[in-house]
């Protein structure tokens, strides 16, 4: 319906427009026709007016007609001398007009009715001469009648033309439109991974064929993205409440009550793991955004054997609470996997700050370094989940984490650094 609306929208203005450059053609042509006519209509007049002029001479102190053999030319030309008509049978309709026209003494044009009366003055040895000619309009008035109704129906043929090659080519157009939408539906229920694939566009269906294909796999990445997020929750919550349940059964077993601090560690655990994750989901760059590294670090540390190499008043563009979320997993990972040390470091590079979170255990296997991140890879001792977590965290926070293969455990952070005030 709507499809269909839109292109009665497109027909409709396409008559509008035509009609109203139909009609803007029409009005012109007929203005410069009728321009045209009347130009014609007086040179014949003025023609005619020296025609008869040219025979009229001065014998004997009079004024005479050297010749007029012509009995029509008598009833469109009249010829006065000093006021008394010379030659010429002028019809009582018009005998009023044109005696006003021999007395004004100078030559004019006139329209009376369906004529055209021209005066043309003559001089002739002092004799005051006016030629009064006369032009039927009416074979001009209906040449422009008929023009202008040939005009009219050519236009109506025209506006009646364009509606219905508008009407072909939108439907034709829309075709491809309805063809894609088909394809698309059809795709969203049997293969969701399918795309348009209709290479480089070469009109504009094509861009937006494109434009749908970047779309799609926008939806199809987010959706993926979320499917990760589940598992990284269902495993990040599974442990510890796997531990919760082991130590409620050995409880049972035994008879005796759970020891308090295994409860509340793990309560701790699942609990941090919970907020990391939430913060994974909503974090987001934040210009606005600073904190101070050095306290970040110490915070994510919370009291574990860790050294800090971390010069003062380092500040990153980043809240504290998702610099402290993004750093707590990588020192987990380093004391899992650390033989005696981990420690923290950080350098200014540019405008970012890099921080190395180090360990000297086996650290990570060079055929790793690009899986570690993903849910589901483990490696050596098991990298765990906490990675993928932690390079959700640093992507929505416009930072960037990476492991390196230098023979200990070695991750690499860069934070944006944060601009000087001014």
């Amino acid at each position: 319906m709507a499809v269909t609306g839109f292109r009665k929208r497109v027909v409709a203005l396409t008559v509008l427009i035509a009609t109203a450059v139909v009609a803007v053609l029409v009005v012109v042509s007929h203005v410069l026709l009728s321009r045209v006519t009347d130009t014609d209509a007086h040179d014949l007049a003025r023609t005619r007016a020296e025609a008869v002029a040219a025979n009229v001479t001065a014998k004997g102190g009079r004024v005479v007609l050297t010749e007029n053999g012509s009995e029509a030319l008598d009833e469109v030309a009249w010829v006065y001398a000093d006021g008394r008509l010379l030659d010429g049978n002028v019809p009582p309709s018009l005998v009023d007009r044109v005696e006003e026209l021999a007395e004004s003494g100078r030559s004019q044009t006139v329209s009376v009715g369906d004529y055209l009366l021209y005066a043309r003055l003559v001089s002739i040895d002092g004799h005051h001469v006016m030629v009064i000619v006369r032009v039927d309009l009416t074979p001009y008035e209906t040449s422009e009648q008929r023009s202008l109704t040939l005009s009219l129906i050519l236009g109506g043929l025209t506006i009646v033309l364009a509606g219905g090659v508008a009407h072909l080519v939108v439907r034709r157009a829309l075709r491809v439109v309805h063809e894609m939408a088909a394809l698309a539906d059809d795709w969203g229920h049997h293969e969701p991974g399918r795309r348009f694939n209709l290479g480089v566009p070469r009109d504009e269906f094509g861009e937006l064929g494109r434009t749908l294909d970047h779309l799609l796999e926008r939806v199809d990445n987010a959706l993926a993205d979320e499917r990760r997020l589940t598992d990284e929750i269902a495993h990040e919550l599974r442990t510890p409440l796997t531990v919760l349940r082991a130590e409620a059964q050995l409880a049972q077993l035994s008879g005796e009550p759970v020891p308090p601090e295994a409860v509340l560690g793990e309560v701790d655990r699942l609990d941090a793991a919970i907020t990391t994750l939430l913060r994974a989901a909503r974090a987001r760059a934040d210009k606005g955004s600073r904190c101070d590294l050095r306290s970040a670090a110490r915070q994510a540390i919370a009291g574990r054997a860790v050294e800090v190499a971390i010069p003062p008043e380092v500040e990153v563009a980043m809240a504290a609470d998702v610099a402290v979320s993004l750093l707590s997993p990588l020192l987990e990972n380093g004391l899992r996997h650390a033989r005696s040390r981990v420690w923290i470091t950080a350098r200014a590079q540019g405008e970012v700050i890099v921080v190395d979170v180090l360990d000297d255990g086996p650290g990570f296997d060079p055929a790793d370094v690009d899986r570690v991140f993903e849910a589901g890879v483990t490696g050596g001792d098991g990298y765990g989940l906490g990675l993928p977590v932690v390079r959700r965290i640093a992507a929505s926070a416009g930072a960037e984490v990476r492991a390196i293969a230098d023979g200990r455990g070695h991750l690499e952070v860069t934070f944006p650094a944060a601009r000087a005030m001014t």
